[in-house]
């Protein structure tokens, strides 16, 4: 086995950190789940690693791909503990951020009492220069080196550890931009530098200066993280390149994850939406939903005919538990379309001041973690809840491998049942109802308040937590089927090893939808398939693993709001045109519900340039004998809400499933890294490629 050839995947949470070891070929697959270590996550990774390797033993000079997704950046954020950020902007631009959208956005708006969170550059921290450029990137007034060379001393003088510059129109001309990093880097030898025209050159400048700013925000941090981890694993043998997961669900190298910091926002989130897709692709099911309850929030994401829904439009910032990204700074790049809310395995449990039970978004992490994982941790969380309620079996947590103590989950929960005056397990059972209630609403907005039906969706379960609350889930939305792949737990590290090495280019060039255009649009694809494919053959990518996906952003003539269409890859015709035109108004109405005449114009267009890797194929499973008896390992009583009341429950061993299994609910599937709750009414099968498949029985409809 020394000489196979493997493929890694770390995903960083905030409770655990998942591993998968994957061989480019037959059926290997190990996967490791070690706690995270805050202080320094690299130390998690390694145990990991360390953990994974001996599993499959194997050496980690096998190890030809390493790709790694985190939360690092998302935490500097949601914490506030980012970089000191300098900001550089267009002399007479410098309130931008102090102005801001001069409105509060999302639920907020109801809210009397709002307070703006607190920016991430403050205005002490804002120098102007003098220069100006037109739309188009015409110098309308040279940039003044003289007074530019102070505007930068004099922010050296505060001591900024980044510094992020976003200057008038420099999508279309990034010269000034370009000439200011110099100075910069002379005045301040070793700060971390952002330039809007690097980060996403792509007008509309308040958005463009926010993605900015984030990128400076999260940057030295990120640099310095995924530079350690390379250093770190390049110790331990590991000879392949260090590659980070983007928020679009591609994956781009170590260095420009370092370079382009904001890219890595979502990373985590975005490799559970690619493993659904997947396992889409695969099982033959296009249209998917992805579920992703971990330790700290539970994600929602959305997969349409194959692909993963991306945005270019989302916030940061704002409030965690809100369940929308609606508040907070704007972001311009490309996203996988999710919805996250403060419901996972280390949600804490309070009374708020009304009396109410709440849950989350505060999570315990992993240190001090559950009250039950005995680091110190007295607060009552989901994962207390489950235990108590019969859903986890103490003595098999992480396979048997984390000792955790039922009783501390009582203690916990006893202290909130006191003050609420109710009994232990109805508190307990609140908790479950509670985070599930929480999780539906992020599924509501990313379906039903987008005007799409859930119940044409098969709902796709994993993390650590979310099979034991996937069908309560489903249930609030009629969804008939619920597919749990096998590992759920590390599934979204599993992600990251079928995803490819993609980057994005983008030019703003406004023109209207008209043929005599064409030669104009045919420069602009020209121009950016050219830098994609320059960026791949730095990769060592060859022009027969490329494929090259171009888009344009199209909007009516006086109109602020734009929507991406697909350009085909041909020649550029009259008929190209005309087609974008008639997609996008097809596109408009769907959304809108409203038609007009009005003129078309060509905003943005852009150039995804992907290069197909090498991945981990999965194969089908053989089928079984038909008796699924093998698989079980006893009873226990488990707490059922419908019968409000204990039931003597069967317990099975997932991996010992077969493909063509079918048993019946009440039951609960256990595997190191998750377990799975199947209430009665449920049929369970195990399909050929051993997801476990959950649909109403007859029985129960």
């Amino acid at each position: 086995m020394g000489h196979s050839k493997y493929f890694l995947g770390i995903d960083i949470g905030g409770t655990f950190t998942d591993l998968v070891l994957a061989q480019e070929t037959g059926s290997g697959l190990h996967n490791a789940k070690t706690l995270t270590t805050p202080d320094n996550p690299v130390e998690g990774v390694m145990n990991g690693v360390r953990e994974v390797l001996e599993q499959a033993g194997a050496s980690a000079a096998d190890v030809e791909r390493v790709v790694h997704a985190t939360t690092l950046a998302t935490n500097l954020i949601l914490e506030r503990k980012g970089a000191r950020v300098g900001f550089i902007t267009t002399e007479g631009f410098g309130d931008m951020f102090q102005i801001s959208k001069q409105r509060a956005t999302g639920l907020d708006r109801y809210n009397l009492l709002y307070v703006r969170p607190p920016g991430f550059v403050e205005r002490e921290m804002v120098a102007e220069v003098d220069e100006r450029l037109n739309a188009q990137g015409e110098v309308l007034a040279a940039l003044d080196e003289r007074q530019a060379e102070e505007a930068v001393a004099a922010l050296a003088a505060k001591h900024p550890q980044a510094v992020a510059v976003c200057l008038l129109h420099a999508y279309a001309n990034p010269v000034h931009e370009r000439r200011l990093a110099e100075i910069i880097r002379r005045r301040m030898p070793g700060v971390y530098v952002a330039l809007s025209s690097e980060v996403w050159p792509e007008f509309q400048e308040y958005e463009r200066a926010a993605t900015t700013v984030v990128s400076a925000y999260v940057g030295p941090m990120m640099s310095a993280y995924v530079g350690q981890l390379a250093q770190r694993l390049q110790g331990a043998g590991v000879r392949s390149a260090l590659q980070i997961m983007q928020s679009s669900g591609a994956v781009m190298t170590a260095p420009m994850a370092a370079r382009k910091a904001a890219y890595s926002l979502e990373s985590g989130p975005a490799a559970g939406v690619i493993a659904s897709a997947h396992l889409g692709r695969i099982c033959s099911r296009p249209n998917l939903i992805s579920f992703d309850m971990g330790g700290t929030t539970a994600k929602v994401g959305l997969v349409r005919d194959g692909k993963p829904t991306i945005t270019h439009n989302f916030c940061v910032g704002g409030a965690v538990s809100s369940g929308a990204r609606s508040t907070g700074e704007p972001i311009k790049m490309p996203v996988i379309d999710l919805v996250e809310v403060g419901a996972g395995g280390g949600s804490i449990a309070s009374i708020d001041s009304g009396g109410f039970l709440q849950v989350g978004p505060h999570s315990a992490g992993a240190a001090p973690g559950p009250a039950c994982y005995g680091f110190g941790g007295t607060q009552a969380t989901v994962t207390d809840a489950n235990l108590m309620l019969g859903y986890l079996n103490p003595e098999y947590f992480l396979g048997g491998r984390m000792k955790i103590y039922p009783e501390r989950s009582r203690e916990a929960i006893d202290a909130l049942a006191r003050r609420l005056e109710l009994p232990p397990i109805a508190v307990a059972q609140g908790i479950y109802e509670l985070a599930n209630t929480k999780m539906g609403s992020a599924l509501r907005l990313i379906t039903v308040q987008r005007g799409i039906d859930p119940r044409e969706f098969a709902l796709v379960a994993f993390g650590g937590a979310g099979p034991i609350h996937v069908v309560k889930v489903a249930e609030q939305f009629r969804i008939p089927t619920i597919i749990i792949p096998p590992s759920p737990g590390v599934a979204s590290a599993f992600g990251l090893l079928v995803s490819d090495v993609a980057y994005d280019f983008v030019t703003t060039q406004i023109m209207p939808a008209t043929a005599d255009n064409i030669p104009r649009i045919r420069e602009i694809f020209a121009a950016l398939e050219r830098s994609g494919r320059e960026a791949l053959y730095a990769e060592g990518i060859e022009d027969e693993n490329i494929v090259l996906a171009r888009t344009v952003e199209v909007r009516f003539v006086h109109q602020q709001h734009d929507l991406p269409i697909a350009i085909p890859n041909e020649e550029i015709t009259e008929r190209t045109v005309a087609e974008a035109e008639e997609r996008f108004r097809a596109r408009y109405f769907e959304l809108y519900r409203v038609k007009t005449e009005d003129p078309c114009r060509f905003v943005n267009f852009s150039v995804r340039a992907t290069g197909i890797v090498p991945k981990p194929r999965r194969s089908t499973a053989p089928a079984g004998d038909g008796n699924f008896g093998r698989a079980l390992k006893g009873m226990r009583q488990v707490y059922f809400g419908e019968q409000r009341d204990f039931v003597q429950c069967r317990v099975y061993d997932r991996r010992r499933l077969q493909n063509g299994d079918c048993l019946e609910g009440p039951a609960v599937l256990e595997e190191p890294d998750s377990t799975t709750l199947c209430p009665a009414g449920y049929t369970i099968t195990v399909d050929p490629f051993l997801n476990v498949v959950l649909q109403k029985s007859a029985a129960g409809q």
